[in-house]
């Protein structure tokens, strides 16, 4: 049967108990996470909202300590509204796509300004805020509101795509798991669209998580193993299907590290665009094919510089779109050198406490001997 045919068939009994075996399941299983509320209480949106932005692209293992540290710095969205965005930039470093901060905070400010404090209850609402698109919006409304909706992140997708075999390759295939992905949601009461939808959703997170893994999955364990069509089959293992991935070309570029006595010549990265507002030492562009000598004439013009000194080796780096490799060359200045418009000095004893995305540590850790 078609992926397609399958979605068109009558349900069958064992399609209609699946949301009770699922719920049933969780109940006995869930994971307990920092901003998961406990069984029966009601899930705080602040919580939701965070924990889902900073688990995009990101695993639960590393989120854990971050979000941890924001609800410390930031308990509540209005003080993080309040917060300047280069210490949002500085908590958030390491943990990537350093747009996701930008947007938190954006989203803060915005939440605190025109809506009064209170998260919007609805997707549409939602969808209105920066940084929230419709996995998240969806996400928080059925989390957070218990709105009667599925968002469908990479466990949900594995899920689904085992269960009921879906052929097409994603991310064409992501509207019939959409659709597919809502027929495990518990049945609403009447009048009542609220009916644990957040439960269904984390639910399908946690078993995606903990037993239908990317492989090796533990099918005698799944509470939908009955009927599931991958199992079934025996091919489980081989969804959710994919196109394969276009790499980018390698890009090579050169970073400077300047040191001034105790001191870090370090200057911030445009606010738009790839690590926007993050901090980094100053280097060339990032180029395709870009040679080592023409990276060098990239350098900055310091009083007291008069040889580059070339480290051995280079700092690679690999982004979603491109691998990346730096030619990494240090240098000295006497200790009243001023830094070039545009940059400043830090001192070396506090790099800890900027916001310097993991390629920049890379670097610094190369150039200083770390």
């Amino acid at each position: 049967m078609s992926s397609r045919a399958a979605a068109k068939t009558k349900p069958t009994d064992h399609q209609t108990a699946r949301p009770a075996r699922l719920l049933a399941w969780y109940d006995r299983h869930r994971r307990t996470l920092p901003w998961r509320a406990a069984a029966g209480e009601r899930a705080d949106p602040y919580r939701v909202w965070l924990s889902e932005i900073m688990l995009q692209q990101t695993t639960v293992r590393a989120v854990g300590p971050y979000f941890e540290k924001f609800m410390s710095r930031w308990p509540d969205v209005t003080a993080l509204g309040r917060a300047s965005l280069d210490d949002v930039l500085r908590m958030w470093a390491g943990l990537g796509y350093y747009s996701r901060a930008r947007n938190l905070h954006a989203c803060a400010v915005a939440v605190m300004d025109d809506h009064g404090g209170v998260f919007p209850d609805t997707e549409d609402g939602l969808r209105g805020l920066p940084g929230i698109g419709a996995y998240t919006a969806a996400a928080i409304a059925a989390i957070a509101f218990d709105r009667r909706t599925m968002p469908v992140d990479g466990n949900i997708e594995r899920v689904v795509t085992r269960l009921y075999a879906i052929e097409e390759a994603l991310p064409q295939a992501k509207p019939l798991i959409k659709e597919m992905a809502a027929t495990l949601l518990g049945p609403s009461r009447a009048g009542d669209e609220k009916s644990r939808a957040g439960d269904s959703a984390q639910a399908l997170m946690d078993l995606g998580a903990t037993i239908c893994t990317p492989k090796k999955p533990a099918c005698a364990l799944c509470p939908l193993n009955d009927d599931c069509t991958g199992r079934i089959r025996g091919d489980q293992e081989t969804f959710p299907r994919k196109a394969p991935k276009k790499s980018g070309a390698l890009r090579r570029g050169a970073a400077f590290v300047v040191t001034r006595g105790g001191e870090l010549l370090v200057r911030s990265r445009p606010e738009k665009g790839l690590l926007g507002g993050m901090t980094e030492v100053p280097g060339s562009q990032w180029l395709a094919g870009q040679e080592d000598a023409a990276a060098l004439a990239q350098a900055p013009e310091l009083k007291g510089v008069t040889r580059w000194h070339r480290k051995t080796g280079v700092v690679t780096h690999v982004f979603t779109h491109f691998p990346l490799e730096l030619v990494v060359y240090t240098a000295s200045v006497p200790s009243r050198t001023r830094a070039p418009d545009g940059m400043r000095w830090v001192p070396v004893a506090t790099l800890d406490g900027e916001a310097f995305p993991n390629v920049m540590r890379k670097v610094i850790t190369h150039g200083l001997d770390l």
